[in-house]
């Protein structure tokens, strides 16, 4: 675990590492957005090259499916059930 300092600014400080995950460097600018995960609510964090490698292989569940969200969610729990291998 990292932390994160704020100035007397208001500016934060971040560990290295997660500049490092993130893409950015000095005076590079981060989104910060609050959202509602699992039911709670969470500040989101982005860097100007956030990753998206997950949507590549979220398409295999949407595959042959109406793409309508209800039926692509059935086939995502369908696919955290079974076994991986």
């Amino acid at each position: 675990m990292s932390d994160l300092t704020i100035t007397a600014k208001r500016q934060a400080t971040l560990p290295v590492d997660l500049c490092e995950e993130l893409g950015v460097g000095p005076g590079d600018r981060l989104r910060v957005e609050r959202r509602r995960v699992a039911g709670q609510s969470v500040w989101v964090i982005t860097g100007k090259k956030p990753d998206w490698s997950w949507f590549g292989r979220a398409g295999r569940f949407a595959k042959g499916k109406s793409h309508r969200w209800p039926d692509i969610e059935r086939s995502i729990e369908r696919g955290w059930r079974e076994p991986r291998g």
